[in-house]
Order: C-alpha cells, then sequence, then structure tokens
C-alpha cells in the first residue's frame, strides 16, 4: 500500500463535507454519484490531503454526507472488506486499500491510485463508458447505467490484443459484482490501461461495495443484465433472478474458454468459509456484519441453482 513505508493510520483531520475543502457535487442517489473522493500523499509518515500544485497518489473515501443512504456510516468498512474478499478469497487483481481514521476517530476508506507509474509518469487507461463513447451528451445522465454486460464485454473483445485471458478477468469479476451485491457496477467501474509494451490489459478492480445493504437497487447496475432476455434460463425468466446457469450462458456467450467457465462458477457457487472470517474481523459494526453474511448466503443460494 505504502511501498514498505510505516504510515500512520491516524489522520490528523476530520472531514466537513461542508467546509470548503471538502465540497462535493451530488448528483445522482447512489453509491457512486454521493461519496466524496479526496486526494492525498503520504508526507512525514502521514496521510495528507494533496495540497494545491501537486498529483495526488492516494483517494480517501469518507462515509458519504448524503443522510438518504441506510447505514452510510459503514460504508467505508464496507469497501474495504468487499475489495479484501475479492483479493483474499477469489484471487482478483483489487486496488491497494486500506482503512484509516479521522482524528474524530470516524473510519475512512483509501485506495492507492494505479493510473501513475513508478516513475510518476501517468499511465493511458480508459474506462468502458468512453471506450463506448458515451457521455451525457451522447446517452443522457445516465449513460454509465447503459447497455448489457455482454456488450460490455465486446467493447474489452475490440480493444485487447490478448483478450481471452482478460475476458476471464472480466467474467469473474461480474459474478463477483452479483455475488456480493455491488449494484453499482456500471461502464465507469471497468477500465483498461495500456502495459509498457503498448498492449491494453484491464486495470486492477476497484470501487467493489456490497451496495444492497445501503439502498435498495437491482441485481445488475447495466440496465439490459448480464445478456438479451432471450438467452435467460427459465428461473432467470421465472424469478427475476439469475442462476448458475445464466452465468455459464454469459461466460459462453462472450467468449470464454469453457474451462475456465465451469472453473469460475464452481469456485462462485461453493460456499467460502473465508468469506465468514474477513466478514468477521471486518471494521463494520455487528449489526451489519449480519446483514453482509445474509445478503451472501441470499446471493449464493440464488446463484447455486440450475435448471438442469
Amino acid at each position: 500500500m505504502f511501498g514498505g513505508k510505516q504510515v500512520s493510520p491516524f489522520l490528523d483531520f476530520s472531514y466537513d463535507a461542508n467546509h470548503e475543502d471538502f465540497i462535493a457535487s451530488v448528483n445522482k442517489i447512489s453509491i457512486s454519484g454521493v461519496q466524496e473522493k479526496l486526494s492525498a500523499i503520504i508526507r512525514d509518515k502521514k496521510i495528507c490531503l494533496t495540497p494545491e500544485g501537486e498529483h495526488g497518489r492516494y483517494i480517501i473515501k469518507p462515509a458519504p454526507d448524503y443522510k438518504h443512504l441506510r447505514f452510510r456510516e459503514q460504508i467505508p468498512a464496507n469497501e474495504h472488506l468487499t475489495m479484501q474478499i475479492a483479493r483474499q478469497v477469489y484471487k482478483i487483481k483489487t486496488a491497494e486499500n486500506a482503512v484509516a481514521f479521522f482524528s474524530d476517530d470516524k473510519i475512512v476508506y483509501i485506495t492507492k491510485r494505479f493510473d501513475y507509474a513508478a516513475d510518476d509518469t501517468k499511465i493511458a487507461q480508459e474506462d468502458f463508458a468512453s471506450l463506448a463513447g458515451k457521455t451525457a451528451n451522447t446517452h443522457g445522465k445516465d449513460f454509465k447505467y447503459t447497455g448489457s454486460y455482454e456488450d460490455a464485454a465486446m467493447l474489452l473483445r475490440k480493444s485487447v490484443a490478448a483478450w481471452q485471458v482478460e475476458m476471464s478477468n472480466f467474467f469473474a469479476l461480474v459474478v463477483f459484482n452479483y455475488l456480493f451485491g455491488n449494484g453499482d457496477a456500471h461502464l465507469k467501474n471497468f477500465s483498461l490501461q495500456q502495459t509498457t509494451g503498448g498492449d491494453y490489459i484491464m486495470t486492477p478492480a476497484y470501487d467493489l461495495l456490497n451496495t444492497s445493504i445501503h439502498f435498495d437497487d437491482s441485481d445488475f447496475a447495466l440496465r439490459e443484465g448480464l445478456m438479451p432476455r432471450e438467452a435467460h434460463s427459465e428461473i432467470y425468466l421465472n424469478t427475476g433472478h439469475p442462476c448458475r446457469d445464466d452465468f455459464a450462458e454469459f461466460g459462453r456467450r462472450i467468449g470464454v474458454l469453457p474451462k475456465r467457465i465451469d472453473a469460475i462458477v464452481e469456485l462462485f457457487a461453493t460456499e467460502q468459509p473465508m468469506v465468514y472470517e474477513l466478514i468477521e474481523s471486518s471494521f463494520l459494526d455487528d449489526r451489519t456484519k449480519r446483514m453482509y453474511k445474509r445478503s451472501y448466503e441470499e446471493r449464493l443460494h440464488s446463484f447455486q441453482r440450475t435448471d438442469k
């Protein structure tokens, strides 16, 4: 996270959304639209706000000030837990992340930016909304929620030379987002990054959060879901929720190799004891821990169903 340096988890300031240093606009009722992001650097073994004229290497995400989100003060711990589950249990490459504490002891999520190289040069990067040419002007204010995950996969296929390797990573991330209730996995939360060789690969996963705890949302952020309705299983058509057959079909449609589909689906369909261990050791309060466990169990049961 900090390149081997010792850094204090305690910040020298507290957060005030109405202070001129922290003012942020709120334009959408969702986690991504209301959670402020503050630029930070490391100085004298402490996390500090980035001074004007410098480039921050870290992003601080405090609990949103938007009062209509349920249990909003738990959001930083939720994101940290979800990112840790993705990395430690499912081996998904994620942005480096941790938690810290403001001077008033309120928890904050912090993540290391991955769009800068070790020599401080900016790495070329594009999110899937940009790849699709979608903006507020072309597709309305909710442009990042348009289309389906199959559409997004086709963008990856057109943009990445070694697309089959990256497609497996994309597939696993889509399954993970469903299983862990991330209803805000929109087009701007998937990105490609240029390598030193000039090719493009998927960036580490970021903004992973169980949004179902904080507001009522659908199974998928993208309006058209996984794939066209005619490809849905009978279970999906009858219940409105996908099962493992739907994700297997989705994998086939986007070109994931059959053996990789089977391995990824089986991994996610198997109850993982380490998920419970990480929930218990997380910074969530006891009530939210119970809600997180229940969410995982309900989604896992839904995922495990099959028409066969």
